[in-house]
């Protein structure tokens, strides 16, 4: 099973800081390669600034289903609202915290 840094209180990825039915994605970051379940947990352990993937390496499998632990690239998780292997919900509420771990561009 894949390590998860951070505040988790239980086997989906859930952490103290979100922790509904559908906070259930880790989310690798760039700047450690370390999965944590969201930018909260990651300020709280790790001792360096977070570093957004750049739009370049969307392709690159960031993202961890915390239910059945299917990876999906950035692209496939940003382009979905459940996880297509197991077709959990995800929360649709951390599309607000995408500038923080996706480099994005303004048009």
């Amino acid at each position: 099973m894949m390590k998860i840094y951070g505040s988790i209180v239980d086997d989906e990825t859930r952490c103290t800081h979100y922790h509904s039915e559908k906070d259930i994605i880790a989310i690798k970051f760039k700047c450690c390669n370390r999965y944590y379940p969201c930018y909260k947990c990651h300020e709280e352990h790790a001792d360096h600034r977070i570093k957004p993937w750049p739009e370049q390496q969307f392709d690159e499998s960031a993202i961890l289903c915390g239910r059945c632990h299917t990876k999906l690239t950035i692209h496939q998780y940003m382009r979905t609202t459940n996880c297509p292997n197991c077709q959990a919900s995800f929360n649709a509420g951390c599309t607000a915290h995408y500038p923080i771990y996706f480099e994005l561009q303004t048009k």
